[in-house]
């Protein structure tokens, strides 16, 4: 059974940047799985901001990242990755990801009820 593991979160000043990591653990693997990036503010519900496709040729970004985020995977290395640049206050939230083991074949989903695999969140915090 797939398990996911986060890294990278931190303090990062307005207008910087950061890398998070999302990786399999405990033997499994995350090549059949799409991958999606959510986060959670204080207050806030949780939001999708990002996924791609079981071979990574597919990758989707909210209207709120896009242009900022990007996201790429190596299923060779057992992780994705969410490289985020120009952070903003506003994108200070728990970030996590998680894996959907039935996508529709070629295509991935932000939304949180189409994953079955959550891994525990790192927080980014963004403030000067």
């Amino acid at each position: 059974q797939l398990q996911l593991v986060e890294s990278g979160g931190g303090l990062v000043q307005p207008g910087g940047s950061l890398r998070l990591s999302c990786a399999a653990s405990g033997g499994s693997t995350l090549a059949n799985h799409a991958i999606g990036w959510f986060r959670q503010a204080p207050g806030r519900e949780r939001e999708g901001i990002s996924c791609v496709n079981k071979s990574g040729q597919k990758v989707f970004l909210t209207d709120s990242v896009r242009g900022r985020f990007t996201l790429s995977r190596d299923n060779a290395q057992n992780t994705v990755y969410l490289e985020m640049d120009s952070l903003k206050p506003e994108d200070t939230a728990v970030y996590y990801c998680a894996g959907d083991r039935n996508p529709i074949p070629g295509f991935c989903s932000v939304d949180s009820r189409a994953y079955d695999t959550w891994g525990r969140g790192t927080q980014v915090t963004v403030s000067s």
